[in-house]
């Protein structure tokens, strides 16, 4: 039987590295009022791991949802649980079920109960969770750019490892983003330039560094280099357009493609996501860039993908990208695409968006657009869903 777990905490938890994690009081939060979002997707045989299941029934009372078989941890060892699958694979999750008597049978989710058969463990133990980190390294969205570089696309991103070499690449770019390799969405990012500018702050200027940024920003970068080892740097460009698509992969060399996500960022954190049929999605896209390079992007995604995931990954995945402003004015369009801003190796507020569009927009002809907002409100967070 398949265990489904909503862990929105998964990004801290993996940059992290650690199986003693403790997630913010946020994040915490975020799992005990949203526990329920897997029954969107789940079937109807599934279970579904909550905080508290009174709460996430009284949750889904009025959801087009199938699943209700909702489990707290104290029962997982009495459970038949054959696969599970998370928001996202870490180690902080995998001990965590460990200790409520979920034992793992093979990496990518095939997990058993303390009442199966054991089975000789192979390899150093949960070194499969280490290549999921890997892969979810920011590193692996820079490998792949260039492999989908085409006409009308544009990016580039470059691991740095000392400051010196931050340094140069700001000094290239003018105006720079720099990653840590991970982070959570809207997280662990740095915008700075090597000039000063109102837009970047009132700054004091560091001379042995050559580039703008304050004492903050120093103390920053340098313990992202400390604890994970490097820091990624990118140029900045003007942003037209955030969207994203959604994919999943087999594990077997296959990788395939679920759907667009269009959504809303405030200040680089997620605010909504549109729910609407794919076509008219897709419409809204063709306004700015060709949607024959979308085509042609989503398939080398799952090309090039599916021979990466290959025995390594099993599971949902979504690629962030966005439609900046043309550096070259002579060309015909006035916009870009950049293809791969971030690959997030978990499932997505676009898989959400997607399971939710079967019940608002069953027909593909369906023109109607509703936007899905997470929201707090009187001390809960909560899943709005309003008409467009």
């Amino acid at each position: 039987m398949t265990l489904h777990i909503f862990n929105p905490d998964h990004d801290l938890a993996l940059a992290s590295g650690l199986e003693n994690f403790t997630a913010p009081h946020a994040g915490s939060q975020l799992r005990h009022d949203l526990g329920w979002l897997p029954a969107l997707w789940a079937d109807e045989e599934h279970y579904i791991l909550v905080d508290d299941v009174a709460t996430a029934l009284k949750r889904v009372r009025h959801r087009p949802v199938r699943c209700h078989h909702f489990v707290s941890y104290q029962q997982l060892a009495s459970l038949a649980v054959t696969r599970i699958e998370p928001w996202g694979w870490n180690a902080a999750l995998c001990a965590q079920l460990r200790r409520h008597g979920l034992q793992e049978l093979e990496g990518c989710g095939m997990w058993k109960n303390e009442r199966g058969n054991r089975r000789e463990e192979r390899g150093e133990k949960n070194d499969w969770l280490d290549v999921i980190r890997e892969l979810s390294h920011r590193r692996t969205a820079a490998q792949l750019l260039p492999l989908l570089q085409t006409e009308g696309t544009v990016g580039e991103a470059t691991e740095c490892t000392t400051m010196e070499e931050v340094q140069a690449l700001v000094n290239k770019y003018g105006k720079a983003v720099l990653k840590a390799p991970w982070s959570s969405s809207g997280r662990g990012v740095r915008f700075v330039s090597s000039e000063p500018s109102e837009a970047y702050g009132s700054n004091e200027i560091y001379e042995h560094t050559g580039f703008w940024r304050d004492k903050n920003m120093d103390g920053w970068l340098h313990n992202i280099l400390l604890r994970q080892g490097s820091v990624m740097v990118e140029p900045c460009f003007t942003k037209v357009k955030d969207f994203g698509m959604e994919f999943y992969s087999d594990g077997a060399g296959h990788v395939n493609y679920l759907g667009l996500s269009l959504f809303h960022t405030s200040n680089g954190a997620y605010t909504g996501n549109i729910i609407a049929t794919e076509q008219a999605k897709r419409e809204a896209l063709s306004h700015y860039i060709p949607t024959p390079l979308l085509d042609q992007t989503q398939e080398h995604i799952c090309q090039i993908l599916g021979d990466v995931f290959k025995n390594k990954y099993q599971g949902p995945f979504g690629i962030d990208m966005m439609v900046v402003k043309s550096l070259n004015n002579q060309q015909s369009t006035p916009n870009t695409l950049h293809p791969c801003v971030e690959i997030n190796l978990r499932r997505t507020m676009g898989h959400v968006a997607l399971a939710l569009g079967k019940a608002y927009n069953p027909s593909a002809d369906d023109e109607v657009r509703h936007v899905m907002r997470i929201n707090y409100f009187k001390n809960n967070y909560k899943l709005q869903i309003r008409r467009q």
